[in-house]
């Protein structure tokens, strides 16, 4: 038999996630975690983060957060060094664009931080045509 056998009204659809707009805490980094912003996403829950410590570090995504809160490229992290590998490291929160702005007013990040597009260097090479 084909068919959705869930009596759910119509009504509710759209309450789905509206959870995410409360406002919470905003978490400030400790002792042996670091922000960063992500470069790349790799796949398998995996992405490059520019750390503001200055060293890009290969980053997984903890399990809590893996289908939960989804993570694209450009956004603001904060990361959990491991103590055994240093170009290695988990990502344990996500920051959204309010929290971003606050963490740059207390200072906490730098001001040349690129919001809303990836830090990601590219080089443009010019090509010279000859007559």
């Amino acid at each position: 038999m084909a068919g959705n056998k869930t009596k759910r009204k119509k009504s509710k659809k759209g309450n789905i996630n509206d959870n995410n707009k409360e406002k919470k805490e905003l978490v400030f980094k400790e002792l042996g975690q670091e922000y960063g912003q992500v470069l790349k996403m790799l796949g398998n829950g995996r992405c490059d983060v520019y750390c503001f410590d200055g060293v890009q570090r290969l980053c997984h995504i903890r399990g809590k957060m893996r289908k939960k809160i989804w993570i694209n490229s450009g956004d603001v992290v904060l990361i959990a060094l491991r103590e055994f590998q240093d170009k290695k490291a988990d990502i344990i929160l996500k920051y959204n664009t309010d929290e971003t702005k606050s963490l740059r007013a207390y200072g906490e990040l730098p001001d040349d931080l690129s919001l809303f597009h990836s830090i990601k260097e590219e080089k443009i090479g010019r090509v010279i045509f000859k007559d």
